[in-house]
């Protein structure tokens, strides 16, 4: 099992690192998933999600929108595995696991750095959500 930190780490490059991985049969704990950054103009990425957000069908039917910055990276590195419902795919998803913060079984875990310092544009995942 591998431990990330996501604290300053790029959201693409690090979901497509652990999708790889998970499908080679790694297991991956992400911790920190607030403190991941999404790079570029924070307008633009803001209002992207925002829009994406509030364009809906009923209440009952879906789309459903993810609110928790866990859960949108997760959803990122779903999206860069083969089909999640099957397969490969399914079994590599469900080896993944994020948390926001660090719960108390892995505080004391040797973890994977993978964050450098920030860029000039960016936005932080829990910043994104608000």
């Amino acid at each position: 099992m591998k431990i990330i930190d996501g604290t300053n780490a790029v959201l693409g490059r690090l979901a497509s690192y652990v999708a790889k991985e998970a499908l080679k049969g790694e297991e991956f704990v992400i911790l920190n998933c607030d403190k991941v950054v999404v790079t570029g103009n924070k307008k633009n990425i803001q209002g992207k999600f925002q829009e994406r957000r509030s364009r809906g069908g009923s209440s009952q039917k879906g789309p459903f929108h993810i609110k928790t910055s866990e859960r949108v990276v997760k959803r990122t590195i779903r999206g860069m595995l083969p089909d999640h419902r099957a397969g490969r795919g399914r079994v590599a998803f469900k080896k993944i696991k994020c948390f926001n913060g660090v719960p108390k079984e892995f505080e004391e875990a040797k973890k994977i750095i993978s964050g450098k310092p920030n860029p000039n544009k960016f936005i932080f995942v829990k910043e994104m959500i608000q």
